[in-house]
């Protein structure tokens, strides 16, 4: 059993795992919940078939609307998250759409930041106009920008803090002061900071969404995402999402993401140490001019940093001096770093947003959202920081050659 009382860390290993001694499942008390892979399951009587179908009883009826190892997962995360509830999807990107569509509707308007996921800025562009969903993009650092963006069809704030690839911040508690006053919802990214790092709902905001193939999974081996929110918001985009799109996350994948959570607040901490050592070396490394990382007292968001979040992440970018071309020459020389997409996993990763996971954004856009060609994106790992520095250093002795 858990309560909010007790350590992060303590929660992401026990939480959503109490044993029910009432289920055939659990009747060995195995301490690892067990893995599930049925697609379909008995319904007993016909009465007690046609009650689950009315919603009148808790019976599993069918893989897609719900299984007992995705929920434990749902359990967890929506403990960690400080919600009511959760709901699995697919991908990081199932619930996001999931987040936007339940919560929106023809003639809504959605304030968002420049600065954010590639896919998450195609999708707020160019695919929810097409259901007369409208957006104005502003500077995420800044609430007065969101302020001056507000329409009376304003219905949604979405924040992604700390963002991708950039790493700015965004004000939460300023931000959920605003879109309620406004009547509109406040949606949050927490990908990039976990809720090791940060927990949106304690700062105001209405729901939280994470692609968990990233830190919370950890081990590159997993594609799933979550909603976290109250009871009525997470029933709402699991009818969408799940239910009614299909984007259902396999059990098999609930079970990997689940196990990964567990050491989350350990490889978060270890990665985030290493993370904020390595963004002052870069800082003080002559190849590179900016580096763009919470943590330190320079970045422009620190303050409000350190004030919402408990610890600043694993994540980091910086430019080089040179930029583009010794961009490619340090992801063509690094040797531990891999240049591979996607974050948060026990390897350290490294990639050019511009031509990678922001290409699909208009060049003004990537300007706007500070996206330059010399750019490159760091996930640091829970490799030990002497020997990730150590690969750095000779990447980036590529770039004075």
């Amino acid at each position: 059993m858990t309560d909010s009382r007790q350590a992060i860390g303590t929660r992401a290993v026990h939480a959503g795992e109490a044993i029910d001694d009432q289920s055939a499942l659990t009747q060995a008390r195995a301490l690892e919940p067990p893995l599930v892979l049925s697609s379909a399951y008995n319904l007993g009587t016909a009465e007690q078939a046609a009650a689950a179908f009315r919603g009148e009883n808790e019976l599993y009826i069918y893989g897609r609307w719900r299984n007992p190892s995705v929920e434990a997962l749902e359990r967890k995360l929506a403990d960690l998250e400080s919600a009511e509830a959760a709901v699995a999807t697919a991908s990081g990107m199932a619930a996001v759409t999931g987040a936007l569509l339940s919560s929106l509707r023809a003639g809504d308007h959605v304030v968002a930041p420049w600065s954010c996921y590639g896919e998450t800025s195609r999708l707020l562009r160019e695919h929810l106009p097409k259901f007369g969903i409208e957006t104005t993009f502003v500077d995420g650092s800044q609430v007065e920008a969101y302020a001056a963006a507000l329409q009376a069809n304003t219905r949604l704030l979405y924040a992604e803090t700390p963002s991708n690839p950039v790493l700015k911040i965004c004000d939460l508690e300023g931000l959920a002061v605003l879109a309620h006053r406004q009547g509109a919802q406040l949606v949050c990214d927490n990908t990039f900071a976990t809720p090791i790092h940060q927990r949106p709902i304690e700062l105001g905001a209405d729901i939280v969404l994470h692609s968990m193939t990233k830190a919370l999974g950890g081990h590159g081996d997993a594609i799933g995402g979550v909603i976290c929110g109250t009871r009525s918001r997470v029933h709402e985009a699991s009818e969408l999402v799940v239910k009614g799109f299909g984007g259902v996350l396999a059990p098999f994948n609930a079970f990997l993401i689940a196990r990964g959570v567990r050491t989350l607040s350990l490889r978060q901490r270890a990665a985030s140490a290493s993370a904020l050592e390595l963004a002052h070396w870069l800082g003080r490394h002559p190849a590179v001019s900016h580096v763009h990382y919470p943590g330190l007292e320079s970045h422009p968001g620190h303050p409000v940093a350190a004030r919402q979040m408990e610890g600043f992440g694993a994540l980091l970018s910086f430019e080089l001096r040179s930029g583009l071309e010794a961009g490619k020459r340090v992801l063509e020389s690094v040797e531990l770093i891999e240049h591979a997409v996607s974050l948060g996993d026990v390897r350290s990763l490294i990639t050019h947003p511009a031509s990678t996971t922001a290409s699909t954004m208009p060049a003004d856009t990537r300007r706007r959202a500070d996206i330059s060609d010399g750019l490159l994106r760091l996930s640091v790992g829970i490799e030990a920081i002497e020997d990730l520095r150590q690969d750095l250093a000779q990447a980036l002795s590529s770039c004075e050659r």
